[in-house]
């Protein structure tokens, strides 16, 4: 067995490790976006309190069901952090949630509605061949049933995965399809068979199994919120670099 020596890693060979494996990029940015943060949140006037780390420092103890005082510091000790650190970790992760809110909170309804029809959702199953020929055969032989849809997206679908599932795409988005595609899928009524269309990827055929209505739930809220946010930091940071001598 080696005998490794009980020293921390100095700071110089942190950095090279992440280096050679190739994630000192993404650190470094997540530094570059502290600062940003840190910086916009002093402009508004945006604090936390100590009382709220203190809150959030209780709500992730239960969470992870750290009971006594010792548990937590044991767990702290496990992730070679001090209290200092977890605490201005907390301090970090909602000063963010407060300049995210503050400039986005408002906005998120109004995206919402101006973008509604793209959150819009079917379930569905889909088959997929490169022969128009075969496409248009397999449709008459679903639509006569000569065949099931999901017994024809198990012996025909080109996607593998997907012919193991005899077809089942699941939950999809309506922007995740072609403007095309997604109109008629989206203009159809459950259960009925469509197709075939046309795309680079080939002939498809589509079964509708719920056509589901965009909503603004909690969680879609919150996805909006970040993706608006790492927007902002994304622009913030290349303007940044821009005007940098």
């Amino acid at each position: 067995m080696y005998n490794l020596p009980k020293i921390e890693p100095e700071a110089e060979e942190v950095i090279q490790f992440l280096k050679t494996e190739m994630n000192w990029k993404d650190i470094y940015q997540s530094i570059l976006f502290q600062r940003l943060i840190s910086q916009a949140a002093a402009e508004r006037g945006i604090i936390v309190t100590s009382e709220e780390i203190e809150a959030e420092a209780e709500r992730q103890r239960r969470d992870k069901g750290l009971e006594k005082a010792s548990d937590t510091v044991a767990w702290l000790s496990e992730q070679l952090v001090t209290i200092d650190d977890w605490e201005i970790g907390i301090r970090n992760h909602l000063l963010m949630h407060k300049l995210r809110l503050a400039l986005f909170g408002a906005e998120v309804e109004r995206f919402f509605i101006q973008n509604r029809v793209e959150f819009e959702q079917a379930i569905l199953y889909q088959i997929t061949v490169n022969d128009e020929k075969l496409a248009q055969e397999l449709y008459f032989q679903i639509e006569e049933s000569e065949v099931s849809f999901y017994d024809a997206a198990h012996l025909y679908d080109i996607n593998e995965a997907r012919r193991q599932k005899c077809g089942y795409e699941g939950k999809i988005h309506r922007w995740a399809f072609e403007p095309h595609i997604a109109a008629t899928i989206f203009g159809s009524s459950p259960k009925e068979l469509i197709g075939p269309l046309k795309t680079d990827k080939g002939y498809h055929l589509f079964l509708v199994e719920e056509l589901i209505p965009a909503e603004l739930t909690p969680q879609r809220y919150q996805e909006i919120l970040n993706n608006m946010f790492q927007q902002w930091l994304s622009a913030e940071l290349e303007w940044g670099m821009r005007s940098s001598p």
